[in-house]
């Protein structure tokens, strides 16, 4: 990390003084900022995952409402935490949250936080959104880097595009005022989204969302709104798709491989759990 670390004390410190100056004029008030409740900042987060923020707050309220702590989520049904989901995008995300909050109750009696430090045994929760919950829930002295914080580095310090993740989440560290974490994230949420945006930096994510009309992601969103109404047979789903048969059975296929749908004799449904 010959680029991270020739960076001195001193700049960072003025980092830090521009981000916190900038976060105290224009910081956002958000709904999940309003809590340090674990699992209503662990929904939040995957709700955040490729959406925008102003999208995520209805759904993330009328979630909460609905199942307002980790066991009510655990004790849903598939079916209706997909009709939650329904419009947020990527609904195997609802799925692994519905999964998620099952072994969190099973395997850590419901306490979330301790089930973000054993993160591998959680469906859909990998190292940034298990380290995100931990900071935003229990302001711990750690770091955790997205899109928007990778791109508020590279600018902020020019650093190439090629910088290895481990160098950005190294150099994040070296950035962390102790104590402040919680602080500190939303700071750089809101400095990243308002400020040092990808249009302004012309640094793009490395990964884009594929193109949603005519895609898969778009025919699964039609078979599960039809088969949130009834259980229906590939034929079905493919004549009232205007779809190829070969396409929907392929996707169904896929669908049942990630827990979302079952067969019983050639007729498709919700998995209830």
């Amino acid at each position: 990390m010959v680029v991270c670390a020739a960076i001195s004390e001193e700049r960072i410190q003025r980092f830090q003084e521009q981000v916190f100056t900038f976060s105290q004029a224009h910081g956002r008030s958000l709904p999940w900022r309003e809590t340090t409740d674990p699992y209503r900042i662990l929904v939040s987060e995957v709700m955040l995952q490729q959406t925008q923020v102003s999208r995520v707050i209805p759904f993330y309220e009328h979630w909460i409402e609905a199942w307002p702590s980790v066991a009510a989520l655990a004790d849903a049904s598939r079916a209706s935490v997909l009709r939650a989901w329904m419009g947020l995008g990527y609904n195997s995300r609802g799925v692994n949250l519905h999964r998620a909050a099952g072994v969190i109750v099973e395997r850590f009696a419901g306490d979330v936080l301790e089930a973000m430090r054993q993160y591998a045994e959680v469906p859909g929760v990998g190292r940034y959104t298990a380290q995100a919950v931990r900071i935003f829930a229990a302001n711990e002295d750690l770091v955790t880097v997205d899109t928007n914080i990778r791109r508020i580095l590279r600018a902020e310090f020019s650093l190439a595009d090629a910088t290895p993740d481990r160098d950005l989440w190294d150099l994040a560290v070296r950035c962390l005022p102790r104590g402040r974490s919680r602080e500190w994230h939303n700071a750089l949420m809101d400095y990243g989204a308002l400020l040092v945006t990808a249009r302004r930096t012309g640094i793009a994510p490395r990964t884009r969302q594929s193109r949603f009309e005519g895609s898969d992601r778009q025919v699964r969103a039609r078979l599960l709104r039809l088969l949130l109404q009834s259980p229906a047979s590939a034929v079905t789903l493919a004549e009232k798709t205007a779809t190829s048969k070969k396409r929907i059975r392929r996707i169904l296929g896929k669908m049942s491989e990630e827990g979302l749908v079952v067969s019983n004799g050639g007729v498709y449904r919700i998995l209830e759990k």
